[in-house]
């Protein structure tokens, strides 16, 4: 689960972590509110005013400003709620935005120049151990910086058995080249993000930029985070963060009725069994030449209602041409399924347009094959991976 910037920066400041102070507004009018409060509690007279949507490069896409002064806030939030934010990380239509962040400016002039870091902390699942990455280039895009000075990027796996070390925060503040009151800073820093990663269950904190002011303190500037979906049933506070705005709507009504489904690009529709399976099939479609549509794992439960909601499902995207149906029987019987389509077709009626292709292995595969072929609706049948592929192929040509 994904979640905005400042309920990021939320998690961080209850676990002691310095933050760039700011607060959320939902309108031009509620932003002044917020920069004159804003001033009152920090004393800034800038402002930096950020739309919140569940993805990076804002800034990119003209949806991070700065506002020097008290009379530039509205005008700057009216550009930017409703706008349509389109970044590197959004699909091409973007994202709207529904709400502002309205923060301090802590780029201030002091004794020292300012420094901006990255630092991150996640799951390397080739070694099962928690990794924080870190790098000098932070406000950088870091696939950039790996693709073109890897030498400039740091790891530092921690053993969950006995957690993060004293040493590992230290080698991380030594890496970034600080010293003195910005050393320990970084050390505090460090170990207070990696208390808020473990204790709000996430799988993704990105801190970038991470920055270290003129005065020597050091500060997360951003926040973005992802939490284990899986661990929401003991982390009920940070489930009512969800914004459910932010995501696919067919996705959101998906996993409503419980289907396990992700929106893709292409024409050819999924409904498999087992999320194997699932990908082989996805796997078979792209060999055939074609793109699928989505990732759709009905589970083991194929009976009508279920099929019928996994159709009415699929063919919300309009650029589904045809639906491959992909079962294997065995905690359920193939002709359990097959039924199960047959009835949902018929009760659609007309709503199905596109062809329909169902490969059933499995339990009762034979029988299932029959229900099929003689049920009189315009669904093509087959046995074999290639035999179903070859059927998507001639439907689609």
């Amino acid at each position: 689960m994904n979640i905005h910037e400042y309920q990021g920066k939320e998690i961080l400041a209850s676990y002691g972590v310095r933050i760039q102070r700011g607060i959320v507004a939902n309108s031009p009018v509620e932003a002044v509110a917020a920069a004159k409060q804003l001033t009152a509690e920090t004393g800034t007279s800038w402002y930096v005013v950020k739309a919140q949507i569940h993805a990076g490069g804002r800034g990119k896409g003209g949806g991070v400003k700065l506002a020097k002064g008290l009379d530039k806030v509205e005008g700057i939030a009216s550009e930017i709620i409703g706008m349509q934010l389109i970044t590197p990380q959004t699909s091409a239509e973007g994202k709207k935005v529904h709400k502002v962040l309205i923060a301090e400016d802590v780029y201030y002039p002091g004794q020292s120049e300012t420094s901006e870091f990255y630092v991150s902390v996640l799951l390397n699942r080739a070694t099962g151990r928690n990794m924080i990455m870190y790098s000098t280039e932070g406000g950088m895009d870091i696939e950039e910086v790996a693709e073109h000075t890897p030498h400039l990027i740091f790891t530092e796996e921690v053993d969950p058995a006995v957690g993060l070390q004293g040493f590992q925060a230290r080698r991380i503040a030594f890496n970034l080249g600080l010293s003195g009151n910005a050393f320990k800073e970084m050390v505090k820093f460090i170990d207070s993000l990696y208390n808020a990663y473990i204790g709000s269950d996430a799988s993704m904190f990105e801190i970038n930029p991470v920055l270290k002011t003129s005065d020597n303190k050091i500060m997360a500037v951003d926040a973005k985070v992802n939490i284990d979906d899986n661990a929401l049933y003991r982390q009920a506070k940070y489930a009512d963060m969800r914004d459910i705005r932010e995501e696919n709507p067919i996705e959101v009504e998906a996993k409503e009725v419980g289907l396990n489904y992700v929106d893709l690009d292409g024409t050819v529709g999924c409904m498999v069994n087992g999320a194997g399976l699932a990908m082989a099939t996805m796997d078979l479609i792209k060999y055939a030449g074609f793109e699928p549509a989505n990732f759709l794992d009905v589970g083991g439960t194929a009976d009508a209602k279920r099929v019928e909601t996994a159709f009415r499902i699929i063919l919300k995207d309009p650029n589904v041409k045809a639906i491959l149906i992909n079962i294997f029987g065995g905690i359920v019987r193939c002709d359990r399924v097959a039924q199960g389509v047959v009835d949902a077709y018929k009760n659609m009626g007309d709503a199905i347009k596109v062809p329909i292709i169902v490969r059933l292995q499995g339990t009762n595969a034979a029988i299932a094959k029959e229900l099929i072929d003689n049920s009189g609706m315009p669904i093509l049948s087959a046995v074999e991976f290639q035999e179903a592929a070859d059927q998507v192929k001639a439907a689609l040509s």
